[in-house]
């Protein structure tokens, strides 16, 4: 077997973190891994679900689906119906949920699509013939001469074609204005 070079995950012991910049660190991310565990129950299970918590710093922090006042009437009397008001803000809020819901997987449809589109366009980058426009930097002086000779060449030979074509040109309008 070959050496780890960690350990991998492991159970780490509760105990307070020491130092107060790693404890604000830790409390953030598990505040949102909370939270998302929370948003999982939710839409799994169709459960109401309430946390409050408080940061080191004492700023305090909460997560309620579907209102706050529906899950603090359910804690104090978990027999009581709730009225009908507080049952309208709880569907309005759960179909609110499930809509941003559907738009986060459509925008990660979109995600893995562009990703899949870039990696594409990366590969034919990568497979395709260099052009020598783009590969000219990489000519010694010699070369460089020769290409310079070559383009030299091709100008002339344009020119002198051009001139050509318009001396044909003229002649075919004079002969057309005399009705040859």
């Amino acid at each position: 077997m070959v050496n780890k070079k960690s350990k991998g995950r492991q159970k780490i012991p509760m105990k307070k973190i020491e130092k107060k910049k790693d404890r604000f660190a830790s409390f953030s991310k598990r505040r949102a891994g909370l939270y998302k565990k929370a948003s999982e129950l939710v839409a799994e299970f169709d459960v109401d679900i309430g946390i409050i918590m408080f940061s080191p710093g004492g700023k305090p922090h909460s997560f309620f689906h579907p209102t706050v006042d529906a899950i603090v009437s359910r804690f104090q009397n978990p027999d009581v119906q709730l009225s009908e008001s507080t049952h309208l803000v709880a569907a309005y809020a759960r179909k609110t949920v499930n809509q941003l819901e559907s738009r986060l997987e459509e925008f990660d449809i979109r995600e893995k699509a562009a990703i899949t589109l870039t990696n594409q366009l990366d590969q034919m980058a990568k497979s395709r013939q260099k052009g020598w426009w783009e590969s000219i930097e990489q000519l010694n002086a010699d070369e460089v001469a020769k290409f310079e000779a070559w383009l030299n060449a091709t100008t002339f030979n344009m020119h002198h074609r051009l001139n050509q074509l318009e001396n044909e040109a003229t002649i075919s309008l004079g002969c057309e204005s005399f009705g040859v």
